[in-house]
Formats: C-alpha cells, sequence, structure tokens
C-alpha cells in the first residue's frame, strides 16, 4: 500500500496554491489516472511524490508520504541532462537489477518493446534516440529494477501505436498500484479504473481536487449530468428567489403604504397595520433562510477557447500543396538509410498524418518536407516540432515570445496592427513614440496577444513567466497560438495533441480538424488520426504506405 497525507504544493514564485490538502491511498490493481488541465499541478505533485528535492526550487510544500516498503518506478517527462548525456548501455547499467537479468530475460523484454537485444548496449547517447526510443529505454529499465508502483508521466508520449498497445496491456495487468498522467484518451479510456482530477477555478485562485473510483469514460458522463443537473437546480431556485423577493418587496410597499395613509384617530387599525408588519418582516427573515439553502451555482474549470485559421487560410481544393519525391531517407547524421522512394503527395486542404515505428524516420522526414515548404512562395508555412524548445525561446516569457516572433515572421496579423498604428500616428500628432513601443504592432498587438494566451487559459502571473518554467502543455499552447496569429495556411506538426488534457483534447481536434488550409503531421494520438485525418500513410522501410482513405480505426 502507498499513501499520501494532506499535501499542500504552493508556487514560490507567484504564492499561487496548486493542490490543497490532498490525501491518496493507493492498492494493489488501482490505475489511477491524474487529469486537468496544463499546468494544474499533476507532473508537480508526481516528483514530489518521487522525490520532493526534485521541485524544492519553485515550490513550497507540505504533507507525508508513507511507502510500507514499495519501490517506485518513475517515468518523468523529460530526461535530465545528465541522463540525457549518458550512452543507452551506461543508462540501462546504472539500473540496479541490470546485471542480475539473464540474457533470455533481457531478450524477452526487448522483444516486448520492439527493439533488438543489441539494444541495450548501444554507444549512442539517450537524446540521440527517438522521443518513442527514450520512453521504451526508460520504461524497460524501470522493469529491471523490479518496481513495484509505477509512476509514469506521460508514457504515451512520442511511442507508436504498437508500443501503445503494449502499455495498455502492461498497466492492465501490473499486479500493483499504477499512478499515471496521460492525454491519450484512448490509453486513458482503456485502462484507468480510478480518476483524480486537479482543476484551477475562479480564474486560477482556487483550486480543487477530485477523486472518483470509477472508470474515466463515466466519470466524464457522470461529471457531465452532475453539473448540468446541479446547474438547472440552481436556476430554478434562483427564479423562485425572484418570485419570493417580488411577493415580499409587493407586501412590504402595500402595508407601507398603509401605515403612511391611516389616521392616528383610528388606533385599532393602526395595530392591526403594525402586525402586519411583523408578519411580513417574518416572512423576509424566513426568505432569508431559504436563499442560505439554495443549490450553488456549479463551478468547472473553463474549457480553452480557440480558432485556427480563417477564410485567408483556406487553400483550393485543386492546388497543389506538396508534391515531395526522394529516392532514399537518411538520419539527420547520414550514416543509415532509413527508407526508400518516399513519394508524398497533398492537393488542397487536405489533413495527413503520418504514422510507424519509433525510429523509423517519421520526424526526420515531416523536417525535410518542411524544409521545402517553407522556401515556398505561394504558401504561408508553420511548423510545431515535436521538441517544442527548438522553436521557443526559454527565458523569454510567453508574451514576449510570441510578439517577438510573430515580428520576425512578418505575419499577416502584425501587418495589420503596424497599419493601424500608422494611420493612427498619422491621424493624432498627439500620439507618441512611445505609445506604440516603437515596434510593428505596439501596444496594441502586445494587448492581442494577452487576450489570445487569456482564452488559453493563462493567468496574467502565467503569462510573465519564463517559458522554462511551463508545463509541456502550456508550452504547446503558446507554439498553437503562434500558428493561430501567422495566418498560415499549412500547418507541418509532428504529435500536435501530445502535452494536452484529455479534457483539452475534443476542443483542439475539432479546432484542427476545421482549420480551412491543409495539414502534414505526425501522429500517434488514436482519437486525433479517426477524427481529424483524411489520410493516414504508414512510413516503412520501402517508403510511405497508405494505410487508410478516410477514418482510422483502432
Amino acid at each position: 500500500m502507498f499513501q499520501i497525507k494532506n499535501v499542500t504544493l504552493t508556487h514560490k514564485k507567484d504564492l499561487r496554491t496548486i493542490l490543497d490538502n490532498f490525501s491518496l491511498v493507493l492498492n494493489d490493481g488501482d490505475r489511477a489516472v491524474m487529469i486537468g488541465e496544463e499546468g494544474n499541478g499533476k507532473s508537480t505533485l508526481m516528483k514530489w511524490i518521487y522525490d520532493p528535492e526534485l521541485v524544492e526550487d519553485y515550490i513550497e510544500y507540505s504533507g507525508e508520504k508513507v511507502i510500507n516498503g514499495e519501490r517506485l518506478g518513475y517515468l518523468p517527462q523529460e530526461l535530465s541532462e545528465q541522463e540525457k548525456g549518458k550512452t543507452v548501455c551506461e543508462y540501462f547499467m546504472d539500473a540496479s537489477g541490470f546485471l542480475d537479468k539473464t540474457p533470455k530475460e533481457l531478450s524477452k523484454l526487448a522483444n516486448d518493446f520492439h527493439v533488438e537485444p543489441e539494444f541495450y548496449y548501444r554507444e549512442q547517447t539517450m537524446q540521440t534516440l527517438s522521443g518513442g526510443e527514450r520512453v521504451k529505454a526508460q520504461m524497460m529499465r524501470i522493469l529491471i529494477d523490479d518496481s513495484t508502483i509505477l509512476m509514469l508521466d506521460e508514457p504515451s508520449n512520442d511511442i507508436d501505436i504498437e508500443t501503445l498497445e503494449l502499455m495498455e496491456k502492461l498497466i492492465n495487468s501490473w499486479d500493483h498500484a499504477v499512478l499515471f498522467i496521460s492525454h491519450d484518451e484512448t490509453l486513458i479510456e482503456n485502462t484507468a479504473n480510478r480518476v483524480i482530477h486537479f482543476e484551477q477555478i475562479r480564474r486560477k485562485t482556487m483550486c480543487r481536487h477530485t477523486v472518483a473510483n470509477i472508470p474515466y469514460r463515466q466519470y466524464v458522463e457522470e461529471r457531465l449530468n452532475n453539473f448540468n443537473k446541479q446547474e438547472q437546480m440552481a436556476i430554478t431556485d434562483r427564479k423562485e428567489k425572484e418570485i419570493r423577493e417580488a411577493k415580499y418587496r409587493r407586501l412590504l410597499q402595500k402595508v407601507e403604504h398603509a401605515q403612511g395613509a391611516v389616521s392616528r384617530q383610528d388606533p385599532s387599525i393602526g395595530k392591526n397595520l403594525k402586525d402586519k408588519m411583523h408578519t411580513v418582516k417574518a416572512m423576509g427573515k424566513r426568505f432569508e433562510r431559504l436563499d442560505e439553502q439554495m443549490t450553488e451555482m456549479p463551478e468547472q474549470e473553463e474549457a480553452i477557447f480557440f480558432k485556427l485559421g480563417d477564410k485567408d487560410s483556406s487553400i483550393p481544393s485543386g492546388k497543389w500543396v506538396l508534391e515531395y519525391e526522394s529516392p532514399e531517407l537518411k538520419t539527420s547524421d547520414g550514416s543509415r538509410v532509413l527508407a526508400e522512394n518516399i513519394v508524398l503527395k497533398i492537393r488542397g486542404s487536405e489533413k495527413i498524418a503520418i504514422v510507424g515505428t519509433n525510429g523509423c524516420g517519421k520526424t526526420t522526414l515531416i523536417s525535410k518536407i518542411a524544409e521545402d515548404l517553407f522556401a515556398r512562395s505561394d504558401l504561408k508555412v508553420q511548423y510545431m516540432p515535436q521538441n517544442y524548445e527548438v522553436l521557443l525561446e526559454l527565458d523569454e516569457t510567453p508574451v514576449d515570445f510570441l510578439e517577438n516572433s510573430l515580428i520576425k515572421d512578418n505575419c499577416n496579423i502584425v501587418s495589420q496592427f503596424n497599419n493601424r498604428a500608422e494611420k493612427r500616428k498619422k491621424d493624432s500628432e498627439k500620439k507618441s513614440e512611445s505609445d506604440f513601443r516603437g515596434i510593428p504592432g505596439g501596444k496594441e498587438f502586445r494587448t492581442q496577444i494577452c487576450t489570445y494566451l487569456g482564452s488559453l487559459k493563462y493567468t496574467a502571473d502565467e503569462m510573465e513567466h519564463p517559458i522554462r518554467e511551463l508545463s509541456g502543455g502550456q508550452k504547446a499552447k503558446v507554439l498553437l497560438l503562434k500558428l493561430s496569429m501567422s495566418g498560415a495556411n499549412v500547418l507541418i506538426l509532428d504529435e500536435p495533441t501530445r502535452n494536452f488534457s484529455p479534457l483539452s483534447g475534443p476542443v483542439i481536434r475539432k479546432m484542427l480538424k476545421e482549420f480551412p488550409g491543409a495539414i502534414i503531421s505526425v501522429s500517434h494520438d488514436r482519437k486525433y488520426l479517426s477524427e481529424v485525418c483524411d489520410k493516414i500513410y504508414r512510413l516503412t522501410e520501402k517508403g510511405l504506405r497508405n494505410q487508410s482513405e478516410g477514418r482510422f480505426s483502432d
């Protein structure tokens, strides 16, 4: 058994409490998923459970954990810099149980994760592995160490569909407890039997948590039904309150008017009106007690609001967006051929996805396609890489990054705001240069960025945090907002849904589905593939194979 008691977590920088008095008991057979919007403290809590030193630089905490001899196996979202620099061989050698495993046991584990047994002894560094290969290596090491409790922070990130299915089997067959965070709705629906939901309500001024001992889909449905039921009861109570208050005001005014009109010569009528006033005021007191018992209007964390593209982002159906051909696809260092005879053609506003096993070259291919498309003057292209840090300036705030990068890209929206600013400067000599901060778009453009970030549930404090302090999902939102404000008509997306909560997932998928331009993506998200993509291609050693016309089947 594993237990945590009365845990409170507070950000040191803005003193915002992200978790208050949280307790949890995990028993064998529990498969508990932690859900919630980006930045709500899921990863921070998991780090604290594993090792409080991982969060002490930015979090104040209180509470206790009771492990009772359990061995925690922790899969972080990102490897530490020290771990990234190790070779794969060194990484496995650091596992306490590696040398105790027989070759047969190691070979079976490698086969389960669809890698060669030689994988353990590679001399390449961990940071040079594909994202999926890194996740596989981390999971394999956790299992080699004979952990009893699995603590998995985004285990579905970057792994191929075959390994996702293996992960589902592993979680479902685990004899002990599993605590995991995932944005893959299919994985959650197929595994979790407990739901731990973290929310930040009232504009992130109040945190709330819910622990439900039911599967995820049932939790979502019951939560929605309960919310709607409570909302309807609250509306009914407020209507009844209005009726009561109107009745009370009419009676009060009637008696007051009668008292004002009664003659002092008729004390019996005056006494009768005084008694009536006492009765009316007693009614008012009774109504106040009823008001205190009214059903509270339910609160829930607001869904993100987002629109991607406009009418200018559309592409004529007959226009060729891409006619890509390459005799071979090599690794980034040119040392190995990954695939041959690559052919990919995209017309109009098609939305396509590329799938394939980890390490087959999907990210390499999509980056080469991006290079070709960026050279085109007839298209406006934006790229969202798997590794956000390739594009993000980690020491800048989200507002500064968006302002600087959009101006640098000479995006449409910047030009629009620049034109407005110039017009106002000409129309009014009273406007000084400082009113526009001396940059295209100026204060008005910066305000617009803040408004959009607010629609993505950023608080004013979070807008001023360095990007490096943000969660993976919050970083992804910065890049998505850049795509939205850029006026792009072609999006190149490498795992676009990987860091969004399962509650935000439907919004993101709807937004991408309704995007009027073309989308070229790499994804293993089964709901994204099914709901968004028109065509799906599998990358093999022999090239791209059309896996489906239309919908992807789980």
